[in-house]
């Protein structure tokens, strides 16, 4: 299980140094993983056992569904294979290091069966002042006994 949030840093040549944190737990099973996002704005890392399952539930929609062409699209669009390397870090797309700003300091977040890599700015200001937690998502989890 990947939870927590740990400052990183993405180097020179666009790899980021997965926090130790994170390390054992996303190479349990193997090196290799699937980098990737949806909208562009941050980074999703899937340890690629776990990727697999998403394509798995992928594999049994139509697959004409419109939602699952969009979704398809745009993971493609950004992702690529990657390893880790000895030193534990991994290659961040170019594409991906562009439109998510992915330079200099960021944060490295858990969410259970993958990590969110984010330009720490722009995950401050998104959790502070763009998308504060707010009494209706805590409604909305109380429905879930959370």
């Amino acid at each position: 299980m990947l939870r927590g949030h740990h400052p990183a840093r993405i180097d020179d040549k666009g790899r980021l140094k997965i926090p130790s944190a994170f390390l054992g737990a996303l190479t349990e099973s193997s090196r290799d993983f699937f980098v990737t996002s949806i909208s562009g704005e941050f980074v999703r890392i899937y340890p690629l056992h776990a990727w697999t399952e998403i394509e798995k539930r992928l594999a049994a929609m139509p697959q004409a569904h419109p939602a699952r062409q969009r979704f398809l699209e745009r993971v493609n669009f950004f992702g690529q294979v990657a390893q880790v390397d000895a030193q534990g870090r991994i290659l961040i797309p170019q594409i991906l290091r562009k439109m998510a700003s992915m330079e200099g300091d960021v944060g490295v977040l858990g969410q259970q069966n993958h990590v969110a890599v984010w330009n720490s700015k722009r995950l401050e200001e998104r959790l502070f002042e763009k998308e504060p937690f707010t009494d209706e998502d805590a409604k909305q989890l109380a429905e879930f006994g959370i």
